[in-house]
Parts: C-alpha cells; structure tokens; sequence
C-alpha cells in the first residue's frame, strides 16, 4: 500500500539562513517528537538555534545549554521539540515530579531542568497581547496549556508545580502557518501576557493531544522587562543566528499570509471535534554525526506515521552544495547527478505504526556543508 511522503526541511547554510536537524532520542518515547514553543521559546528549541553550525553539528555557546547537552547530549537538541511522555493522558501532578516539569519526567531532557539564571532569555512586557508560535512538527489536534511562575519563584531552583499560578492562556486547536516537518511550520495564536510580573520568570506550557495520550512539555524562560519578545543568551555573543523567516520585531502584529487571510485566532475552528488533516505519514529525519574538512557521516531516521506495517521504504533528496556520498550502510543507494535514492535493505524494510529505523553514510563537501530537503515514502 502506497503512503503519502512528508517533506522535512532542514538545514540551510549557516551564514545566510538558520541551519537545523532532527533526531530521534532512545528511551521510553521512541515513536514521536512533534512540538514546542517557538514563541516564546523553549529551552530546548532555543539552545538548539544557540548551537547551530555550518557543518549541521550542534555545539552550544550559551552556558546553560552548554550544560544541558553535558547531561544529556545532542540528540536533545537535533530533537528539540520532544519534550513528551507518550503516556500522560493530561496528567499534571504526581505524574511529572517536581523538579523535573521542563523534561516532562522524560531522562532524555532531564538537563533541561537543570536551575540556572544563563538559560537564553525571552524579553515581554506584562499585560501585553503576545502572538505566541508552537512548533508543529507533527500536526495534531488538542488543547496548550501556559502557565506563569508566582512571584516567589526562584531561578535558583528547580521549577515545581506549587511554583506555578493557574493557566492565564488555554487555546484548542488553533490554526498553523507552514508545513508539518520542518522546523518553521507552526501553530499561531495571540494572548494575553499575564499582569503585575516583573523580572525573571518561566513560563511553563502543556500541549494535551486530543487523539492520543502523549502529551508535550516546554519551561520557556523570560523577563518581563518592557520587552517586545528579543531573545538574548544565543548564538556566538549572545546574540541569535540570522533567519530569513523570523517573524516581524512587533510580535502583537499577525504575520502575514499572501494567500489566505489568517482566520481570527480567538474565534475556535467551525467545528472543533473534527481533527486537522494529516499532512504525511512517513517523516524523514537529517542528523549530522561527525564533520571535517572536507566531508561528514550523516544519518536519516525513517518514521512510520501511518495505521499499518510497512514493508519497504524509499527516501530522496538532492544535494545543494556539490555533496556526494562516499558509502552507505543499512540500505540500498542509487544516484543521478545531484540527486539521491536509497531504499530499504532487506532487513529493515518492515516499519510498525510510530517505529522507526535508520541508515547512515559518509559524504564528502565542497566548502558549505548546505544540508538537503528529504522527503520519504512507505509500502
């Protein structure tokens, strides 16, 4: 049976655009990875821009997520929006231990809860009207969750539940604004900062999918300083890598759509019950092992979205910058030009629903490493 392919656009070269990869981390969770806040941002998606290099490797320049990665290695970041646990069931307290809300109780993030006053810093203003963005790596119906940490928290410590007040922001299955699978697609929705806050804080977000029990977690931190959502604390200087599509400085204006105007964030979709229409059902994922001068082992994960077993496989890209492979394992490879085939070996052809394999190669580069668009498909 034929699946429809889903494209992951990942990453671009490092001086002109934002650079990016995925990957799945090994543990309790194995199957997802789909979301985070981009606006603002998470610990985990913005010390993965913090690390972004022109080779695809990840190497953090802030201390905080220098740190994190120390416990619990890259693949927290090429995985940045999978702070989950696949079976909350919108669970709060008493499922995810204090001290340990930022990871979600998931040891794969457990850095990210590390207490520490250098993680990168989103600047608001309290009572403004913020357009708040949410990753949708894999586009699903539910419900976001933003809390705000009372006065009496401290950055010092690591954030538990009694430190948070009562959502002040609950949205359901807002609208999004990009393709599933890349790492600019979201969802979008405005919303009141709450009042009266000064200085640091965390706000702290759930996402409850409504057609499954996996539930997603994220601590964004932020001052509430008379800021207009800057971010400092990333990149080389502190200061964030450039990106074309960053939206524009006044994040209380939607950003613009050529096409379609954008619905009416705080009107609900007509009907509510009814779940957005799934984008694909194979996600192809681009890692980076290792670079030199002069080449690089990468690695593509194949992840199985459908309802049924797969028997085969087949992932295409085409290089952008002059790449060629060198070898492949766990695999089969055919070329044309720029352009690359590779296929299932014949003993990781069979893909269960949410399961995953991987193949790996080694390339050769000619200067920037600009990293490819892959798309996949399953039989």
């Amino acid at each position: 049976m034929s699946h429809r392919s889903r494209t992951a656009a990942l990453l671009t070269a490092a001086a002109t655009l934002l650079v990016g990869a995925v990957a799945l981390t090994a543990g309790p969770d194995p199957a997802a990875a789909h979301g985070t806040p981009m606006t603002p941002g998470s610990r985990t998606y913005l010390c993965w821009k913090d690390g972004l290099t022109s080779t695809g490797e990840i190497k953090p320049n802030n201390p905080a997520c220098s740190a994190a990665v120390a416990q619990s290695g890259t693949n927290s970041l090429y995985n940045w929006f999978s702070v989950l646990r696949s079976d909350a069931g919108g669970r709060t307290v008493g499922f995810i231990p204090d001290g340990k809300l930022c990871s979600g109780g998931n040891p794969g993030f457990a850095g990210y809860d590390l207490a520490r006053t250098d993680w990168p810093l989103t600047h608001l203003t309290a009572g403004a009207r913020l357009d708040f963005r949410y990753s949708n790596w894999a586009h699903h119906p539910g419900t976001f969750y933003f809390y705000v940490t009372k006065d009496s928290w401290s950055p010092g410590r690591p954030l538990a539940w009694n430190d948070l007040e009562e959502p002040f922001l609950t949205v359901t299955n807002p609208p999004q604004r990009g393709s599933s699978g890349t790492n600019d697609g979201h969802y979008y929705f405005s919303g009141n900062l709450p009042t009266n806050k000064s200085g640091r804080h965390v706000i702290y977000s759930r996402w409850v999918r409504s057609d499954s029990q996996e539930n997603f977690f994220g601590c964004s931190d932020v001052t509430f300083d008379g800021g207009n959502g800057e971010v400092t604390g990333v990149g080389p200087g502190g200061t964030p890598p450039p990106n074309p599509t960053t939206p524009p400085p006044n994040p209380t204006t939607p950003p613009p759509n050529p096409t379609t105007p954008p619905p009416n964030p705080t009107t609900p979709p007509p009907n509510p019950t009814t779940p957005p229409p799934h984008s694909g059902d194979c996600m192809p994922v681009f890692k980076v092992i290792s670079a030199w001068n002069g080449g690089f082992q990468g690695e593509v994960m194949i992840m199985n979205h459908s309802a049924s077993t797969w028997s085969g496989w087949t992932a295409n890209w085409t290089w952008p910058s002059g790449q060629s492979i060198n070898s492949l394992w766990s695999g089969t490879l055919s070329t044309s030009g720029s352009s690359v085939t590779v296929t299932n070996a014949p003993y990781n052809g069979a893909i269960p629903p949410e399961g995953t394999t991987t193949f790996g190669f080694v390339a050769t580069t000619n200067g920037t490493n600009t990293l490819p668009t892959v798309t996949c498909s399953g039989r």
